[in-house]
């Protein structure tokens, strides 16, 4: 009996071991298989994640950048640097021919005087309109806008705005523009002051005309300006034309030597030359 019930036992145990070892290899038949591939693919798609977050990183902190370096830029441009440029010229000598050369707001020489009207305000913005010329509008944040959209889509824009220049301890009164095709990224434009003195009893403008050749960044201070085409005598000529093709010139006098300079810079840092005349010309109904 006792033998029996050992070999009995053993059977028992093969036969339960056998079943055990059909059931796991059953199922691992059932269970999917990790190959190599399916490795390497969760991988591959780990890596792909991080190169994408390091990417977005990335572009965050250029983005960052870009914005600090404008920031920077607007700083400098319109604070500091024309602040330091107004210490400058406080204790700087006096420029050679102080009236006849504009100045900027920070002291810097601008555009020189080469033109004169004689006569009233009202005769002076009748002749500007008959010969072409528009006046231009005042800076202010929307007329700042719309030029320099004007500028960047190369729109007609007859009255874009002109930068202010000193005379006399005063920014200019009156100012005109003469539009060219391609919108005011190119110009002929002029400003006028009113001289507090009268000539031949009559009120006497002086004026400082240019041409606008291009946009870009100021080489003084690095702001946003126009550069003018050195030849201003060009636009003194083209200026005193109109007037009398108008016709609104009763008569045009030359006086020489009026710049004793023939050439400089202005304050964006554009250089200039001129034959040193300045043109006086005695509006019609006078």
């Amino acid at each position: 009996m006792g033998n029996f019930s050992l070999g009995a036992a053993a059977g028992l145990r093969s036969h339960l071991c056998s079943h055990c070892l059909v059931r796991q290899r059953l199922l691992a038949a059932k269970r999917p298989a990790i190959t190599e591939s399916d490795s390497g693919s969760d991988m591959t798609t780990d890596r792909e994640q991080v190169t994408v977050g390091e990417g977005a990183s990335r572009a965050q902190r250029r983005r960052r950048w870009i914005v600090i370096g404008i920031g920077v830029w607007g700083i400098l441009a319109y604070f500091i640097v024309p602040r330091l440029w107004s210490l400058y010229f406080e204790h700087a000598r006096p420029m050679p021919d102080v009236d006849r050369v504009t100045h900027t707001s920070d002291g810097h020489p601008g555009d020189p005087i080469n033109v004169a009207l004689e006569g009233a305000e009202q005769q002076v913005v009748r002749a500007m309109l008959a010969a072409g010329w528009f006046p231009a509008d005042p800076v202010t944040l929307s007329s700042s806008v719309k030029i320099a959209v004007d500028t960047a889509l190369r729109r007609a824009d007859d009255s874009a705005p002109v930068s202010p220049l000193f005379l006399f301890g005063r920014k200019q009164d009156l100012a005109f523009e003469k539009p060219v095709p391609g919108g005011p990224r190119h110009r002929h434009h002029v400003r006028f002051w009113r001289w507090d003195r009268e000539r031949n009893g009559l009120p006497v403008w002086f004026g400082a005309v240019t041409y606008d050749d291009r946009a870009g960044l100021s080489y003084t201070t690095g702001q946003v300006t126009h550069h003018i085409s050195p030849d201003v005598d060009a636009e003194r000529d083209l200026l005193v034309a109109g007037l009398l093709a108008a016709p609104r010139a009763n008569t045009v006098e030359w006086i020489d030597h009026f710049h004793r300079a023939l050439e400089g810079r202005n304050g964006g840092g554009d250089p200039w030359r001129t034959d040193g005349r300045l043109a006086v010309v005695r509006l019609s109904g006078t």
